[in-house]
């Protein structure tokens, strides 16, 4: 069950940088605008807005890393960073997009919910 665990907050992990990438490099390139729905005029309004954000997902995501890194002594880390990860979620699910709740708030939760079984 821990090897189970590890790959979901790992997936949670990598899910966190790629939202950095996202966010910080590609918010107003065409593939961050289509994912995001932004209009070039609105993407360049928001762009530093969104590398902020960005840097917020970096955090989290090594977060997660370094509570992996520590082994079992990561544990009550990997906890905290998955429920940072949820709060998150469900937040920009009330305030931004429902879609985040689903690819943020629901993996944190399956992660967590592993790291909690272990």
């Amino acid at each position: 069950m821990t090897t189970l665990a590890n790959i979901a907050v790992g997936t949670v992990a990598l899910l966190h940088v790629y939202f950095l990438v996202l966010e910080m490099f590609l918010w107003d390139k065409p593939f961050g605008r289509k994912t995001f729905g932004l209009t070039p005029e609105f993407a360049a309004a928001s762009k530093s807005l969104a590398a902020n954000q960005g840097l917020y997902n970096g955090f989290l995501a090594a977060g997660l890393v370094w509570g992996l890194c520590l082994g079992t002594a990561g544990h009550e880390i990997k906890l905290f960073f998955l429920a940072c990860v949820i709060v998150a979620g469900v937040f920009g699910a009330i305030t931004a997009s429902r879609k985040i709740l689903w690819v943020q708030a629901f993996p944190g939760a399956v992660a967590l919910a592993l790291v909690i079984m272990r």
